[in-house]
């Protein structure tokens, strides 16, 4: 039987931003700030003679280089991220990891403390 399975490794970071929306505008037009939580995962099988579908040190070194890019930053000002929602940031953490060669499969970011979520799947 061949089985997927998912490993992946969660970081935070905390930084500040702006956002400019309709609802909720006036404390989001000012400058504030979150804890951020993400996680990134990879999916496949095992590899027979490690039994790691990737080792996750690794993983944890290029974690370390985006958390870097985004840890007590301005969001605003992170050349590629764009608008600094929750969507971008997915997308910005995905692409870097993919950048950084490994085959992500999802990256989730979350704010703990208001309960927001995104998940992106590739």
């Amino acid at each position: 039987m061949t089985s997927s399975l998912e490993i992946s490794q969660r970081f935070y970071f905390d930084a500040a931003h702006r956002l400019i929306r309709d609802i909720e505008a006036e404390g989001s037009r000012r400058i504030h700030g979150h804890t951020y939580h993400a996680e990134v995962a990879v999916q496949g099988s095992a590899n027979p003679a490690t039994g790691m579908v990737m080792d996750l040190g690794l993983i944890r070194l290029e974690v370390e280089k985006v958390r870097a890019l985004l840890d007590h930053h301005f969001l605003d000002e992170v050349p590629g991220l764009g608008i600094p929602t929750l969507e971008n940031l997915c997308a910005f953490i995905a692409n870097a990891i993919l950048g950084f060669g490994i085959p992500v499969t999802r990256v989730s970011v979350w704010r703990e403390a208001l309960g927001d979520r995104c998940d992106f799947r590739i």
